[in-house]
């Protein structure tokens, strides 16, 4: 493993000079990102207009309920790594050296923000690299604040849907910052693989994955237990299921982009 690492970070060193700098973002919003070009390019090749619905909001305007769901269901710990999380790391490395590729995982949200910012959906160790080096500096020049603000800005959440205010209008015809506990779940379970996992979409998956942020939130005490009770029934009148609906295998897991 130790030999893995050498190598991942040789390959860190050999991309470093030609990536892109993080300072300008400590007070601007990107006005596009390398997933919203990729898309934007997928849909023409499909023959089809390229839909961006996007509308930047400040963290004070996201509840909290939102922003604690979609922390708890993508990086627990994003307040207290630098933007790696070293072990889950090493994990998926020697996973990627038995099987060839990256799978989904290991990335923290600052890694998550630097792929969707300035990379590519592939998942190369060269891409891997790329990433680390682009979420290291993201860290050294941003507060963690000014990442989440950006990440939650940018990431995808549906077809041609880019941040969580044009999310929660997409899907729930509210602001972000009147998003329930139970839309904030439901948001943050589709992270996984956004554009298959809408709320009307059916998805047993997102269901199961919902209802996995609840109980997330009600044992990192983010609320309480009436609220995590209510927050579970509503999840259920959103996506249309009941708890007798869970029995069956699950549907196939999606990695995302």
């Amino acid at each position: 493993m130790g030999g893995v690492l050498l190598l991942l970070l040789g390959t860190v060193a050999a991309t470093y000079a030609g990536l892109p700098d993080a300072g300008p973002l400590v007070k601007e919003n990107p006005k596009t990102t390398a997933l919203i070009e990729q898309r934007a390019s997928e849909a023409r090749e499909a023959g089809r207009k390229p839909r961006r619905k996007q509308q930047w909001v400040p963290l004070s305007a996201v509840s909290k309920p939102a922003v604690d769901a979609v922390l708890l269901s993508e990086d627990a710990s994003f307040y207290l790594h630098d933007g790696v999380d070293t072990v889950e790391l090493a994990r998926a490395v020697g996973q990627a050296m038995e099987e060839g590729k990256l799978g989904r995982g290991a990335s923290t949200l600052t890694q998550q923000l630097a792929k969707n910012l300035w990379l590519s959906t592939d998942r190369s160790l060269l891409r891997k690299a790329k990433e680390l080096v682009l979420a290291h500096r993201l860290e050294e020049a941003l507060t963690k604040q000014r990442i989440l603000t950006l990440y939650l800005n940018v990431v995808e959440w549906g077809n041609g849907v880019y941040g969580i205010e044009a999310a929660a209008r997409e899907h729930f015809g509210v602001s972000a910052s009147q998003l329930s506990t139970a839309q904030g779940a439901v948001l943050a379970a589709m992270l996984p693989s956004p554009r298959k996992r809408s709320p009307s979409s059916g998805s047993r998956a997102l269901w199961k994955h919902a209802h996995r942020v609840v109980d997330a939130l009600k044992t990192y005490k983010r609320i309480s237990a009436a609220q995590a009770e209510g927050a579970h029934a509503e999840v259920d009148r959103l996506l249309g299921r009941a708890p007798a609906d869970d029995g069956g295998a699950d549907e196939a897991e999606d990695d995302g982009p």
